[in-house]
């Protein structure tokens, strides 16, 4: 069976080959990096999509130029009812992100918010946990190159407000001249309040959204409803992310007592720990 999930495949990879790693070696950090990349992965891809299937002006583009990606020898007769079928088909799954015109507010306002917390922090270090990247910062620039550099509507706000953003997703793209060493990770005892900051973030909007499925979820409801950063949400239960929270949950317990007590404090007064306070 083919895997197209980067997380599993990303530890299937420093498994298999050594040398170069993206996982940090302080358990403490390992957990932090789950848990951002879990952030990447499951809020941030909502602005990802929410912005290119939503404005017109963004899904114009990207059904216009992402059927031509797969070939460009095609003439324009040819392809424009792959055009047309590529976006109704993605305009009709904007539900599964939780994108409407209840949520549009939120999901917006938490990409703005981003920019500033993660341009903050990218002000302190290269990458998240310090000089070397690791795997949240991978997938975090995986929703940027569509965030930042493709779609109109927000890669216009990236310049406008967050250019150091625009330009480390682009930096991103190619680190085969970077040569990691293992000083260059940050300590966990001196993280920044800029790093807090970004744990802010998915407490404030990734966590309550996790919650609130998973108790959808075990209940068999049909539909969830909640409350994300003081505003109502509604959409279709995730199952996908029922079993991200459950993952979550079970590296945190997994965690050495000393290092989940640190990791713990860290988490403190984010938000997040509500993930692990059953």
């Amino acid at each position: 069976m083919a895997t197209t999930d980067s997380t599993p495949l990303i530890r299937r990879f420093e498994r298999e080959f050594k040398g170069r790693s993206i996982i940090p070696s302080d358990p403490a950090l390992a957990f932090l990096d789950e848990l951002l990349e879990d952030h990447a992965d499951e809020w941030l891809t909502r602005p990802m999509f929410h912005y290119r299937w939503y404005h017109e002006t963004d899904a114009t583009k990207a059904r216009r130029i992402l059927p031509l990606w797969s070939r460009t020898d095609v003439s324009d007769e040819s392809i424009a009812p792959v055009q047309k079928a590529i976006g109704d088909r993605q305009i009709g799954r904007l539900g599964v992100v939780g994108s409407n015109d209840m949520t549009a507010e939120v999901i917006e306002g938490s990409y703005r918010r981003f920019l500033a917390v993660f341009d903050a922090q990218l002000q302190r270090s290269r990458f998240l946990f310090g000089d070397r990247p690791a795997s949240s910062d991978f997938a975090i620039m995986g929703q940027l190159t569509c965030l930042a550099l493709f779609d109109p509507t927000p890669s216009a706000l990236t310049v406008d407000t967050a250019p150091r953003v625009h330009a480390w997703t682009e930096v991103m793209e190619d680190l085969s001249g970077l040569e990691p060493d293992e000083a260059d990770w940050m300590p966990a005892d001196n993280l920044p309040e800029t790093f807090r900051a970004l744990l802010g973030e998915v407490g404030r909007f990734h966590v309550p959204l996790l919650l609130a499925n998973a108790s959808a979820i075990e209940r068999g409801a049909e539909r969830l409803e909640t409350e994300v950063d003081g505003h109502p949400w509604i959409q279709k239960p995730f199952p996908y992310q029922a079993k991200c929270l459950r993952w979550l949950r079970e590296s945190h317990a997994a965690l050495d007592p000393a290092d989940r007590r640190r990791v713990d404090t860290i988490l403190e007064g984010t938000g997040c720990e509500a993930l692990f306070s059953r």
